[in-house]
């Protein structure tokens, strides 16, 4: 089949599966399961002629403005939607920046199975949305944390007693600025990294002259290591996920190194988080 054709058909099957009393549209004279096309082109505030062609393989190909509608009429998820591009444009959508709503309690629950492997959820501005209790024991206590500091990089660069227990902080604050830089290029977010940028770099000189410095890195999995003052050393292996369906956020799971490190993250969680960082 042709793109065109592909798409045509794309649609078609889409528009097959909704249901028009759900819809709003009455149920009676139907010959085909669905919406008709002219529902779909009431829905998508498109006229029916040029929807009718888009099914067909005719008219040429739409914009995003139209993808965008259609999508909305025929209730598509966002991975349909991704799909509905690639078939009409050949390229995914440009990516839009959307304020995380927080992760779901089935997530949550993935977060909680890593029993000694700390893992947090993060939004493309590194927001932290969510965490399990070996992370809030290992790395942060980030419910301890006002909403607003819930960041890798205020972290990273504004909190002394993390920076303390970096084993190469200037290491570190330089590849979390070039993977940051990395993530927000996709996010469709001019606007907020500006403002975080410049309220961070009121805060922090090192991160601006970092920032400055136009370094980008991919970070897909990596090594951290700490130097935690209530047990020591502790290394642990990172992997970064993106989570299926929600662009909008990212997944790192840390795992111990070693049966040592796996010890020490035990003992550690074992002891109130206020006396293990005293």
């Amino acid at each position: 089949m042709t793109s065109s054709a592909s798409f045509g058909a794309y649609l078609r099957d889409r528009r097959a599966r909704l249901d028009p009393v759900t819809l709003g549209f009455s149920a009676k004279r139907r010959r085909t399961p669905g919406l008709r096309r002219e529902e779909v082109a009431q829905r998508s505030n498109i006229s029916p002629t040029w929807y009718t062609w888009l099914e067909q393989g005719r008219g040429g190909a739409p914009s995003s403005d139209v993808l965008d509608r259609l999508a909305k009429g025929l209730l598509l998820t966002e991975p349909e939607r991704d799909h509905l591009y690639m078939l009409a444009l050949g390229h995914p959508p440009e990516v839009k920046y959307r304020v995380s709503e927080g992760i779901t309690p089935r997530l949550q629950r993935v977060l909680d199975a890593f029993e000694y492997s700390p893992a947090i959820v993060k939004t493309p501005l590194w927001d932290i949305v969510a965490w399990n209790k070996a992370a809030a024991a290992v790395l942060t206590n980030y419910g301890e944390l006002a909403p607003d500091q819930r960041n890798i990089l205020k972290i990273v660069f504004c909190t002394p007693h993390i920076r303390q227990m970096q084993v190469d902080w200037t290491l570190l604050a330089r590849s979390v600025v070039a993977a940051f830089r990395a993530d927000v290029s996709r996010a469709g977010a001019s606007a907020e990294i500006h403002q975080f940028v410049t309220e961070l770099g009121a805060r922090s000189p090192e991160f601006l002259a970092l920032w400055q410095s136009n370094d980008i890195q991919q970070q897909g999995e990596g090594t951290k290591r700490l130097k935690h003052p209530a047990v020591g050393l502790i290394e642990l292996e990172y992997s970064r996920f993106s989570v299926e369906g929600r662009s909008d956020l990212g997944l790192i799971v840390y795992n111990p190194s070693t049966d040592r490190d796996l010890q020490r993250i035990r003992k550690l969680m074992a002891i109130p988080y206020s006396d293990a960082n005293d």
